[in-house]
């Protein structure tokens, strides 16, 4: 089999790809439904950027504890555990929208289920990649899951959005259609993380303290390359980012429906996608640091490029851009936190990786409701990219041994990797 297909002829492999897809296909339809229903409920910017916090605090809160539960149970059982919780989140969206009680408190209730599980299952899931395929097809296997993600994150807001407006253009009741069918998807991803293989835990039956609980932002701390790329990545995100508006920009800027919305929230993927597909195909192996950093400056010139845009079509271009340069980030960034952790903290640094990357998306969403209350979406989007390009050049000057990365070697044989970790 040629080298590029070489994770598939794992079966664990195959069953975490299949969930990942089904769960992130769910997971993105939710996403696209809470929008479009949340804005058409309140009209305030500010909840959009609630939406975001809610979904961040279990994360900050919990994210020393599911790290260690990560390395200390088995982390095949910790994803259908939190795929669950998915499910819960999505029929309780579901039941308040089928009977016409929705509020934006339940629909904040409901969203911290779905955190719950997502605290958990992200650290489990990036740190049992590692253990289902050999070392050499990992940056594959990682190309792979990127491209799941990339493709699920394509059909999911595509799909509940067209479900979304063609449901409620019929007369119907579109929120519930599109909770609905997002809920036969994440029972989908419950079924495919049932067949995982039952791999042991890598410090099973030992009991967890806060102690090892903190060695993840220990580790991190010491280990100054992988402080630079994943500090990059959330002050990047946290101004940058433009999804949480997206309703506001679909509606009041590009005059669309929940269609176009689930188009707008395609598109980024749309670029992700194409671009996990060829670093499947060609991975970076050279000049990693220098492309790490041209990659998020490009994306910070193609968000003021959607702010600026009246038209969907290059309103959409603008953001496919912006998914190709996150691809690039995710990728380079994914490569070298697995090169530089030794697989018994994998769980707990993951865990604290998790928590700096759910403060770039979700409190960048408060960000982003928040400046848009008081400048308005399409300034506060603006400022976003601007502060994006200058997150580069402050990081490149302040950071050359990332800067100077070469290959994952450098990371790999970088002294400061012998942390003592409890």
């Amino acid at each position: 089999m040629n080298d590029t297909y070489a994770p598939f002829q794992q079966p664990g492999f195959r069953s975490y790809f299949a969930g990942r897809v089904l769960s992130v296909v769910g997971s993105q339809m939710l996403s696209v439904a809470v929008g479009w229903q949340m804005y058409a409920l309140t009209n305030d910017p500010k909840d959009l950027g609630y939406v975001g916090l809610v979904q961040f605090l279990p994360q900050l809160v919990l994210f020393p504890v599911a790290g260690t539960v990560a390395d200390r149970a088995r982390r095949n059982r910790i994803l259908v555990v939190c795929y669950g919780l998915f499910f819960v989140g999505a029929v309780l969206l579901a039941g308040m929208s089928a009977t016409h009680h929705v509020s934006r408190e339940g629909i904040f209730a409901a969203l911290t289920v779905i955190a719950l599980g997502r605290a958990f299952g992200s650290p489990a899931s990036q740190s049992l990649l590692p253990q289902l395929v050999p070392a050499e097809a990992f940056p594959r296997a990682a190309s792979w899951s990127s491209s799941a993600f990339g493709a699920s994150v394509i059909t999911g807001p595509a799909i509940g959005g067209a479900i979304y407006g063609l449901v409620e253009g019929q007369g119907g009741n579109g929120a519930f259609a599109a909770y609905a069918l997002a809920a036969a998807c994440i029972a989908g991803s419950i079924a495919a993380a049932s067949t995982l293989p039952d791999l042991r835990a890598v410090h099973e039956g030992e009991p967890p303290g806060w102690g090892q609980a903190l060695d993840g932002v220990r580790f991190i701390w010491a280990k100054k390359i992988l402080l630079a790329a994943i500090t990059l990545d959330l002050f990047a995100v946290l101004f940058g980012g433009a999804v949480a508006l997206l309703p506001i920009f679909a509606r009041d800027v590009l005059h669309t429906g929940p269609e176009g919305l689930g188009m707008l929230r395609a598109a980024p993927a749309v670029g992700s996608l194409g671009m996990a597909v060829f670093l499947a195909y060609r991975p970076l192996e050279r000049n990693l640091g220098f492309r790490l950093y041209t990659a998020v400056a490009l994306f910070g010139v193609a968000t003021i490029a959607f702010a600026l845009s009246t038209n969907l079509w290059l309103s959409m271009l603008a953001l496919l851009v912006t998914g190709a340069a996150d691809e690039i980030s995710v990728f380079v960034r994914l490569n070298v936190v697995q090169a530089a952790t030794p697989n018994h903290v994998r769980g707990r640094v993951s865990a604290a990786e998790f928590v700096f990357i759910g403060a770039s998306n979700e409190l960048g969403a408060l960000e982003s409701g928040m400046t848009a209350a008081w400048w308005g979406a399409v300034p506060s989007v603006l400022f976003g990219g601007l502060a994006s390009i200058v997150v580069v050049l402050v990081g490149a000057g302040l950071s050359r041994q990332l800067r100077q990365v070469d290959r994952l070697a450098d990371v790999r044989n970088d002294p400061d990797r012998s942390m003592t970790t409890r």
